[in-house]
């Protein structure tokens, strides 16, 4: 795996505006990707968050959450740090897990595959529309594709991960927008807390499918809190 920085990517900062994330990139605020997905679910899927949350009640949720995205984000940092040849996997502490959980998914998805890595939490933004941070970017088993870090507490099927593949295709797209490349490919390397890892690929016309369809969901969402 070697570094090629043939892309420039663009420093940024994050703000709240309304209580939604945006970017600030060259003087727009552009809102976030997630922002945008949250914004724009479905009634059926928001209908589902509020009766998981009655379900468990709403401290145990979050817990849950708040568990959650503490664990993700060490996830996401020790990779990040082995991707930059940081990362001493000979050190890591057994006790450790989230480290453990970063290990299961450098080893089973990323190394061997992984040959050419142009960014790493990298800024990308649709031109007026939307910006977000790619978790990897690069040539990943000889094709040019965006890479997604996710952790899960259970096993996931592909029809339950849809807002992750219409993250890769927000990514994607914007992408092969602003740098002319040729991204035909996303994968999502996800590892549960019993350690069982896990991945997912869409490519070619299902990535484009997937692009499309995040475009509808940015038009829901400028029609709903710009227009």
């Amino acid at each position: 795996m070697e570094w090629n920085k043939k892309f420039n990517y663009p420093s940024s900062t994050r703000a709240l505006i309304q209580g939604k994330r945006h970017y600030s990139l060259d003087g727009s605020n552009l809102p976030s990707v997630t922002t945008i997905l949250s914004a724009t679910k479905s009634e059926e899927d928001k209908a589902a968050l509020v009766a998981w949350k009655e379900r468990v009640g709403k401290l145990e949720a979050d817990r849950i959450k708040k568990e959650a995205s503490s664990r993700g984000s060490s996830i996401h940092k020790f990779i990040e740090e082995f991707l930059h040849g940081k990362l001493n996997q000979d050190l890591i502490d057994d006790n450790n897990h989230s480290k453990k959980m970063a290990e299961e998914i450098i080893d089973n998805g990323l190394k061997n595959r992984l040959t050419e890595v142009w960014g790493a939490e990298a800024t990308l933004y649709y031109p007026n529309k939307y910006a977000g941070t790619a978790d990897c970017i690069g040539v990943y088993e000889g094709r040019e594709t965006i890479l997604d870090f996710k952790q899960s507490n259970k096993p996931k099927k592909k029809e339950y991960i849809e807002d992750y593949f219409l993250q890769i295709g927000a990514y994607s797209l914007a992408h092969n927008t602003v740098y002319n490349s040729n991204i035909t490919q996303g994968v999502v390397l996800m590892c549960t807390v019993d350690r069982l890892f896990q991945d997912f690929k869409i490519e070619g016309n299902e990535l484009l499918d997937y692009q499309n369809k995040f475009l509808e969901r940015v038009e829901k969402f400028y029609n709903l809190f710009v227009n």
